[in-house]
Parts: C-alpha cells; sequence; structure tokens
C-alpha cells in the first residue's frame, strides 16, 4: 500500500507530525517526516537500522530540535519544544536502551517520574500503586538498586517511570531489544493493559510479530522518510515491507 493510498486515521488525532526534518549537525536524518497517533490507538513504526526511527521519537519528546515542520499534540503545535515541556503536556518516552538510573533504587527511579504531577501527594501516590500493580515483579525490588535488575525488570522499570508522569502518549524505542523471549512476551503483555488505561502508544520495535500483532496501523521508514503505511495485514502484503523490513 502506497503513502498516497494509506488507509484514513483518526480526524483528531492526539499526535500529528508534519513534514519534520531534524538531524544531528551537518547530518540530516529525518526528511518531511509526517505521522498520526489518534486517542486510543497503538501505531508502530519500523525500517531497518538508520531509517531515522529513534530520531522521530527524539523530537516528538523535544530530545532533539526539528529543523523545520511542526509536532501538534491535542489540536495545538508544541512551540519550541522541550523535553521538560513535552513531558508536563503528557508525553512519556521510554528510550532505546532503557536509560534508568543504576545506582538509584527502583523506588527512587519511579519517584523520578512523578515531576510532571507537581505536589499533589494524593495522586502521586495513587499513580505509584497503580504502576506496581500493572508491573507486579517490581513490588518485591523497591529498594534494589535498578541496575541489579535483569534486562526484562528494567525494560518494566523504565516504562514505569515514564508511566508515573500520567501521560496521554507513551513513545516506546526498542523495547524488546536484549531481552529473552520470556520476558519480550512479558512486557509486551503489558501494553494493552496500558492501553486501557486510557494511553495511545507510538512504538519503534525490530520484533515484527509483537509490533504487527500489537498495533492497528503501522509505518515504514526508510532514510528519514515514510514510504509505507497502513494496517498490519496491509503491510504484511506489501512488496515494499518485504523489501525494507522483512530480511
Amino acid at each position: 500500500m502506497s503513502v498516497e493510498a494509506a488507509a484514513p486515521t483518526a480526524t483528531h488525532p492526539l499526535l500529528r507530525v508534519v513534514d519534520v526534518s531534524a538531524g544531528y549537525g551537518s547530518i540530516a536524518v529525518l526528511e518531511g517526516m509526517s505521522i498520526t497517533l489518534g486517542e486510543g490507538e497503538v501505531v508502530t513504526v519500523l525500517g531497518p537500522n538508520g531509517a531515522g526511527k529513534t530520531t522521530l521519537l527524539r523530537v516528538i519528546s523535544g530530545v532533539v530540535p526539528p529543523r523545520a515542520g511542526r509536532i501538534e499534540f491535542a489540536g495545538e503545535t508544541i512551540k519550541r519544544p522541550s523535553a521538560h515541556k513535552v513531558s508536563r503536556l503528557g508525553v512519556g518516552h521510554v528510550p532505546e536502551g532503557r536509560a534508568i538510573f543504576p545506582g538509584l533504587s527502583v523506588a527512587d527511579n519511579l519517584t523520578l517520574g512523578t515531576f510532571a504531577l507537581g505536589r499533589d501527594r494524593d495522586e502521586v501516590k495513587e499513580v505509584y500503586d497503580n504502576v506496581l500493580d500493572l508491573f507486579p515483579p517490581l513490588k518485591p525490588r523497591l529498594t534494589q538498586a535498578g541496575g541489579t535488575l535483569s534486562g526484562g525488570e528494567q525494560q518494566m522499570l523504565a516504562i514505569a517511570r515514564a508511566l508515573m508522569g500520567k501521560p496521554r502518549v507513551l513513545l516506546l524505542d526498542e523495547p524488546s531489544l536484549g531481552l529473552s523471549p520470556l520476558m519480550v512476551d512479558r512486557v509486551f503483555d503489558s501494553l494493552p493493559l496500558i492501553r486501557a488505561e486510557g494511553v495511545s502508544i507510538l512504538v519503534v520495535e525490530q520484533n515484527l510479530t509483537h509490533a504487527l500483532s500489537l498495533a492497528d496501523r503501522g509505518y515504514v521508514m526508510n532514510r528519514g522518510r515514510v514510504v509505507l503505511e497502513g494496517t498490519a495485514d496491509e503491510l504484511k502484503q506489501s512488496d515494499i515491507f518485504k523489501a525494507y523490513v522483512s530480511h
């Protein structure tokens, strides 16, 4: 399915990336990138290494500034996006490699995710309890240093920390990276539960089976652009998908 013939998305998407270009120094990574994410949707972004997938998430979360184009959230353009501003708007970002604080306890890692909530202790406590219910393996490890957890537990902690800010959008960058098959299943099993809480999810993932079984729609990127979009079934049937991703 070509980009031009893509299936329609939500009329009023929660998140819109519109003609965004971005890069690092003299290196251009994204060129005219456009995607949408609707309320309650799970959308996956696929593509070969170096396609610009991680940079796309970094631009959305305000870590990398766009050189052109715009990011819209809840119908409003985010002016001069920064990580602090975007987080407070309701976007949680779980980066590739998890990026937890290994020397801090699990509890302290979680607490660092609450700054977007302000100082409402009751709200923080409620979110804290809900997050631990979502990831039970973390409950007995609250005093344990984050760096001593298994890879799968660290990924749970990274997602849990992002959820502590009560995001409306969750950005996940390669959540299965470096995990055993069992832990991959456990991490992906949590995503429908997160979605059920009203969180829209944009996930970059190399594990095609999990990504396409979870997502409503998907985009395939190559060289900083969208080359294909559609439902999971439409992507699987496309020669472009097979050429860029399946191998």
